[in-house]
């Protein structure tokens, strides 16, 4: 085993060196910035004039792929960064990308932001930000690049699954929740990427037209949500332009939204590449610029930043507020002090990362409670599709971790029918072969070719496959997309809605050849079903599942685990339907470099139900192994704008099981446009058989407010709100309503 010095340790040999660590006579033998008794502000501010004008630059641009900043002289360590969204990314070199092959650099894959949000649980959501928290800080980094917080705005987007969802109060709830208890861990969380980072087609040069309604309302309030109640100390701007602007050179995004309104204390971080002008970078925001290419010095916020100060064309005082945004992610982190240890791949991390995956599958149909499975009526499993002994985990590019161990779901159901049935497999399908390239781009994507499966051997596979269905007491054929182009990959988006492979066509055959046939989806976005889901009885969306992944299916196809899932986006019937697609190629991928979001605020759930279209699955839908009954709403006011609504849910079946109980506010009043109702609040409750409990959500005047383009603010206009309480966006159960008799602001 190769064996290699933890990063945290080298600030402790370059403080050895200096004498910094020796036993203090007293107090002033202890240079303020090292005083762990002071306030951060007054440790900075202690610091910062002892650097030097280049060691200041030296901190706003990267040193490495991964790595800024470090003063050996005053003791000052590196900031050490690394992508983590769904665990800690194995250790590349300084200035490649290719990995380094060490053998200490595995890490827990947790689910990743399509999982999470499924979940609809904001407090597992801040248990597996302290895993990768805990997990970041004994594999020393500082900063983790994520979470990662674009709202879906079409299904085709190749990074959908990386994201929490098509609302933003779920989607903020579920942020809320990974910043908290990642930062709780001397960590620093770097929510991504701001702003409208929509789609991987030309992300790198697409200038998003976006009204200011729609902005403020759907794609903005995750992030702001992550500064102002989490704490968030880092943002990551987009690849893309908005308004024209770049994302991380962009003065009214930066400057006046993230900085001015929210007041935003940490510093933002460019994505790798997507600086472009130093004037513009320097003056619009930017505090770290990384990534750039193999020269440091080159970086437009390098040698070219330090010759305009030197100049006079930039004041030293903007340079020092750049610095002290990045001391702050250092000192928070504990990288000056004593961080804490950490921990990795414990039995608690990965009890984590199972409850994640459990409770993130959502039973999407379910006809003659064919599931779960009674291993008295089954003799013979199948289990038919590649996606059953793929793994994942190392995936989706930046977001892939190198996994102590990943569970299929062959050897998942495998381990749990053990002794009670027979367990048979055939792959059935195969996806499309991809060859990769060496090349890779700034962010360390490679282009990869695309080779279809042969005609001859797409149909041995799928006669093999029906041959052991019918040879079978019950099927669980396990298809789905994967990390490749096509699929769910960054840097491309998805053509279409389809399964790749020719799936529909295999499950098509097995539920002809054996009727008892339950389909699971491995995704980590929508999929068409049409025609074979009318002929088959099961199907349930499980996800990318990270570590555990076949192990907690498993547990809920045998009704170990009652399955409490909800869908954080919307499954249409056909990618026609979708609201970007209504405009055509100039509301996406655009035309002439720009994409215009003509469906404005009617993104998701918003556009089906504001303009009376069925979907095949609807926003918050979710299936159980039991039922529950909706009874006794009542709404309270708390004060003018701002009420309590209660109702209570019995659990009317035989089996415990977890219901979200979700509220959506309508507003058919307003003078301005609003969609037909809007997620305001939702709680997960667990019961026992026959169990009823109270639920209670409040409801805030940001609740009922829109964004007011002309006021700049947020205004609630008088009338009566709908309370709408129910199961999914289309399954509500209780109605009642809130009056608000004055319009007032909400800010």
């Amino acid at each position: 085993m190769r064996l290699s010095l933890p990063r945290t340790c080298a600030p402790l040999l370059a403080c050895a060196a200096l004498g910094l660590l020796r036993t203090p006579l007293g107090a002033a033998d202890i240079p303020r910035y090292r005083d762990a008794s002071l306030p951060v502000e007054a440790r900075i501010d202690d610091l910062i004039p002892r650097l030097t004008l280049e060691e200041k630059i030296g901190m706003v641009h990267a040193n490495g792929l991964f790595r800024s900043g470090g003063v050996p002289r005053l003791g000052v360590p590196y900031l050490w960064m690394d992508d983590g969204p769904q665990g800690i990314r194995a250790e590349t070199g300084l200035t490649s990308w290719a990995p380094t092959g060490q053998t200490d650099d595995y890490a827990t894959a947790l689910p990743p932001g399509c999982a999470l949000s499924a979940t609809w649980n904001p407090e597992l959501a801040q248990a597996c930000g302290t895993v990768i928290g805990e997990e970041a800080c004994m594999r020393g980094k500082n900063v983790l690049l994520g979470p990662g917080m674009n709202i879906i705005r079409t299904p085709l987007c190749g990074r959908d699954y990386d994201y929490f969802g098509e609302d933003p109060w779920l989607a903020g709830r579920i942020a809320v929740g990974y910043v908290r208890g990642l930062q709780a861990e001397d960590s620093i969380a770097c929510v991504k990427h701001f702003a409208l980072n929509n789609q991987e087609k030309d992300r790198g040069t697409v200038s998003v037209e976006v009204d200011e309604r729609a902005l403020r309302e759907i794609y903005l309030p995750a992030f702001e949500a992550s500064v102002r109640e989490a704490g968030a100390l880092a943002i990551m701007g987009a690849y893309n332009k908005v308004r024209g602007a770049y994302c991380c050179q962009n003065g009214p995004l930066l400057n006046g939204i993230l900085k001015g309104e929210w007041g935003f204390r940490g510093a933002v971080i460019s994505d790798w590449g997507a600086t472009h002008d130093s004037k513009e970078a320097v003056t619009q925001g930017l505090d770290l610029e990384m990534g750039s290419g193999p020269k440091f010095e080159e970086y437009r916020m390098a040698k070219a930043y330090l010759e305009g100060i030197q100049a006079g064309s930039y004041p030293a005082g903007q340079l020092d507020d750049k610095v002290r945004r990045n001391l702050r992610m250092l000192f928070a982190s504990g990288a000056m002090d004593s961080r804490k240890p950490g921990s990795i791949n414990t039995p608690a991390h990965r009890e984590v990362a199972r409850r994640i995956a459990e409770e993130a599958v959502v039973l999407l149909k379910n006809e003659g409670a064919l599931l779960p499975i009674d291993p008295a009526k089954v003799k013979t499993l199948a289990v038919i599709g590649q996606n059953a002994v793929r793994t994942f985990a190392q995936g989706g590019n930046s977001a892939g971790v190198k996994a102590f161990h990943e569970t299929t779901v062959l050897e998942g159901v495998a381990a749990r029918a053990l002794g009670s049935m027979n367990v048979i497999f055939s792959e059935g399908y195969r996806h499309p072969e991809v060859h990769r390239s060496s090349e890779r781009d700034a962010a360390g994507v490679r282009r990869m070719e695309v080779t279809e499966v042969p005609t001859d051997v797409a149909r041995e596979l799928s006669d093999r496959a029906v041959v052991a269905a019918k040879d079978a007491d019950l099927v669980i054929l396990v298809a789905g997309l994967s990390h490749q182009p096509r699929g769910d990959d960054e840097g491309t988006d998805r053509v279409d809605l389809s399964l790749p492979g020719r799936q529909a066509e295999l499950i098509a055959r097995v539920v002809e050849a054996n009727p008892r046939t339950v389909v699971v989806l491995v995704s980590g976005s929508p999929v068409v079903m049409d025609p074979w889901l009318a002929k088959v009885p099961a199907v349930l969306e499980a996800w990318y599942g990270g570590s555990e992944a076949g192990s907690a299916l498993a547990q809920v196809l045998f009704g170990d685990v009652t399955p409490s899932g909800k869908l954080p986006v919307t499954f249409p019937r056909a990618l026609a339907h979708t609201p970007a697609y209504q405009g055509g190629l100039r509301a996406y991928p655009g035309v002439d470099g720009v994409v215009h979001y003509e469906e404005g605020l009617l993104v998701g759930y918003r556009w089906y139900d504001t303009k009376n279209i069925e979907p095949l699955f609807p926003f918050g839908f979710g299936l159980s192994y039991t039922t529950f009954e909706y009874s006794k709403l009542k709404v309270t006011p708390d004060g003018p704008d701002s009420a309590t609504v209660e109702c209570d849910v019995t659990n009317k079946g035989a089996r415990a099981g977890a219901e979200v109980v979700q509220l959506y506010v309508e507003d058919g009043h307003s003078r301005v446009q609003r969609p037909a109702k809007e997620l305001k609040a939702f709680a997960k409750v667990a019961l026992a058989p026959g169990e009823t409990k109270t639920v209670k959500l409040a409801l805030t005047p940001r609740s009922f407010a829109y964004y007011s383009a002309e006021a700049h603010s947020w205004r609630i206009d008088a009338g009566s709100f709908g309370i709408l309480v129910g199961s999914s966006s289309r399954d509500i159960r209780l109605r009642g309503a809130y009056p608000i008799a004055d319009a007032a602001s909400a800010d």
